[in-house]
């Protein structure tokens, strides 16, 4: 019976052994310790049951620490079950530190998580990037158009990176800015002998509010004179003017030719009367012959001759 009972406490002690083996990574506690980090052996075994890969964690842990980082295994662990990427903050806190930069660990992993490239950005505040737009036209007042680039500095702004606006828009606020300093300029020479009009104007507009960027500079990289908008509007004004007159030209010539036409037609009758007028003397003519009005008319006229021709002797006699 006792050596039943002692085989059975065999077998239990290296099942506890084993269980402890299995769930104690002796491996990243003594890199722990070799490396003079100090790490909970409860905290390394709770992460294993909450399937956390403790490799991980400790490796940016004594990362972070060797780096001069004041970091704990509960906020890693806590970044990377919220989805994070903890080796990129970490090199991020690193390089935020030997650039003396103010970045906490809770920006940096506010950063990461809001899906930019914490990295990135502090390499982005140590080294400035260059961005170009492309080319962005405006009308000077004249009505000439000039076409300019433009070299964007910028860098990168960790306070506002979290919530602020991206390189898109920046583009477009500096595209726009580039419009309205060219559409302020008198004439487009103004902008060729002076681009740098166009730079002033953007800087003092303040058109990094709100994003995630601070513009450093702006400069013109290229600058060319387009199209004269002013003359082509000018002219499609004149041919829209001259098409109107010669519109109302021919309504006046078809009016005209109306008229004449009126004319014609009103002659025509007139004519059509005359006739009918001249065959109705013919026909009274020939009644007052039958009649023998036109004859007798006829004698009380000689009578009135020869009456006229009697006073007339013997006055003169």
């Amino acid at each position: 019976m006792g050596t039943v009972i002692a085989a059975g406490a065999i077998v239990v002690f290296f099942f506890v052994l084993f269980v402890i083996i299995w769930m104690f990574p002796f491996g990243i506690y003594i890199r722990c310790m070799s490396a003079g980090v100090p790490a909970n052996p409860m905290t390394l075994v709770a992460m294993k049951l909450r399937n956390v890969p403790p490799d991980l964690i400790v490796d940016s842990y004594i990362k972070g620490n060797k780096g001069g980082l004041e970091l704990y295994l509960d906020r890693l662990e806590a970044h990377y079950l919220s989805g994070g990427n903890i080796a990129l903050v970490v090199d991020a806190l690193i390089s935020a530190a030997r650039a003396h930069i103010n970045l906490t660990f809770e920006r940096a992993a506010a950063i990461d998580l809001a899906g930019r490239d914490v990295y990135d950005a502090v390499r982005m505040s140590v080294e400035p990037r260059v961005i170009s737009t492309g080319e962005i036209s405006g009308i000077a007042r004249n009505g000439v158009e000039v076409i300019a680039k433009a070299k964007i500095t910028v860098r990168a702004n960790l306070a506002t990176m979290v919530g602020g606006a991206g390189e898109e828009t920046i583009l477009a606020r500096v595209g726009e800015g580039i419009v309205s300093a060219i559409g302020s300029a008198e004439t487009h020479l103004a902008i060729l002998k002076k681009p740098e009009l166009i730079t002033q104007c953007i800087m003092e507009a303040g058109l990094d509010s709100n994003t995630a960027f601070e513009i450093v500079s702006i400069d013109i990289a290229d600058i060319d004179v387009g199209r004269n908008i002013g003359a082509m509007l000018q002219n499609q004004q004149a041919e829209a003017d001259k098409k109107v007159a010669q519109a109302k030209a021919e309504g006046r010539r078809a009016l005209a030719i109306a008229q004449t036409q009126e004319n014609k037609a009103l002659e025509q009758e007139m004519k059509a009367k005359l006739v009918e007028a001249e065959m109705v003397v013919p026909t009274t003519l020939g009644t007052c012959f039958k009649q023998g009005r036109l004859l007798s008319d006829r004698k009380k006229g000689k009578k009135k001759d020869k009456t006229s021709g009697f006073g007339l002797g013997a006055d003169h006699g």
